[in-house]
């Protein structure tokens, strides 16, 4: 059969993070036939210091139909709040251009409120996924904010959907996906090849992937701005008084993002690696969706404040300690120890989660099958533009 008249899903990928939990979409939608996908990269995606990730999805077999160069360099409050309007400036445009039928939007960065403002002024279907969902930091208000804006929502969770429900959202519209990046934990081998540091720069120690190693992600929290320098002299002390005592172990640790307050946090590593250059840690800007998921598979532990531990991290059942507030309501399974920005306590909770041994299997974020659920319900769905709070009725 074939389709003469193609659904357009134009997906907005702002960052490294959001190509991770997209690309099963992206790929689902780019296979279905009566699918058009429409491929918009932007914000930190396209830049060199946090990953260049437009370069991987280029890799990866996707050709932007557009980019727009929108952050405002500086990592404090105002430039955020500058780059979230250029960003709405610059997605108008390409929206005229491309025309899409539909918008898909990706959790909950402050690019995606651009994201969701700007299609839903130009009375473009809005698709969200990841709706639904507690943490902590402003990143609560902003994926409520686009779940109000959102006309067809794709939660990971049953918890998450009730929430859509109880904030007024109609259940037909709601339909629980699972994690899109579970998905390439399901399709790929998740084994590690000798050679696989070795596609990446960075600078630090040279990592052999046959020893054992931590895996460190610790981003700023915009509520917190200020911060961030202290938070993470407090994990780089822990990290120390590990590595001193685990002569043998290794660290693999990637570069903070781009919200506010990363200034503070990369100064502390800047200032760590210079003056501990015996220890053995590497500190990367990026990687694949799939070679970050046979590192995260592979390693003793993973330790910060990424959401990455509390997904992926449950469906592997690799150990996690989460500092701080930037996950502190989402849902978890057992595979976490949450701590405090202490170094005592963080170093504590590294010991206690390399000397266990992998934790059960978790489906709370889904079974792997998210991407072809998605594009699917893309496919069948017939969007009502006008919303209502449907609470009201009942």
């Amino acid at each position: 059969m074939i389709w003469l008249d193609l659904k357009k899903i134009c997906i907005v990928v702002n960052s490294r993070a959001n190509y991770g939990r997209i690309k099963s979409v992206m790929v689902s939608i780019k296979n279905h036939p009566g699918l058009e996908l429409q491929l918009i990269v932007g914000a930190s995606a396209l830049l060199y210091r946090y990953g260049l990730a437009i370069e991987i999805m280029k890799k990866d077999g996707f050709e932007p139909n557009g980019v727009i160069y929108s952050i405002v360099e500086g990592e404090n409050p105002i430039t955020m709040t500058k780059s979230t309007g250029l960003g709405m400036i610059e997605l108008a445009t390409q929206f005229e251009i491309l025309k899409p039928d539909v918008v898909l939007t990706v959790a909950d960065r402050f690019e995606t409120i651009s994201t969701a403002i700007a299609a839903s002024y130009m009375n473009i279907p809005l698709a969200h996924t990841q709706g639904g969902e507690i943490t902590g930091s402003i990143d609560d208000s902003v994926r409520h904010a686009i779940t109000k804006l959102s006309h067809i929502h794709f939660p990971a969770t049953k918890q998450a959907a009730d929430f859509l429900i109880r904030m007024g959202e109609r259940k037909e519209t709601i339909h629980i996906s699972g994690c899109p990046s579970i998905d390439l934990l399901v399709e790929n081998d998740l084994d590690l090849n000798k050679n696989i540091f070795d596609n990446y720069k960075g600078t630090g120690s040279k990592i052999d992937p046959s020893q054992d190693y931590l895996l460190v992600l610790q981003h700023p929290v915009t509520t917190e701005y200020g911060e961030g320098l202290e938070q993470i002299e407090k994990t780089l002390n822990a990290i120390k008084a590990v590595l001193t005592k685990n002569q043998n172990l290794q660290v693999v640790w990637l570069w903070p993002n781009v919200d506010a307050g990363s200034e503070g946090v990369s100064k502390g590593i800047r200032k760590f690696k210079e003056i501990h250059r015996d220890y053995k840690i590497h500190f990367y800007r990026n990687f694949s969706p799939i070679d970050y998921a046979k590192i995260l598979n592979n390693c003793k532990c993973i330790i910060g404040n990424s959401s990455s531990g509390l997904r992926e991290g449950a469906f592997l059942g690799v150990p996690c300690v989460n500092i701080g507030s930037r996950q502190s309501d989402r849902e978890r399974s057992n595979n976490v120890i949450d701590v405090g920005y202490n170094t005592e306590e963080i170093e504590y909770a590294i010991y206690k989660q390399i000397n266990h041994s992998r934790y059960p299997k978790s489906y709370i974020f889904g079974s792997g099958d998210s991407g072809k659920l998605i594009a699917e319900k893309l496919y069948e769905c017939d969007i009502q533009i006008n919303k209502k709070i449907n609470y009201i009725w009942l």
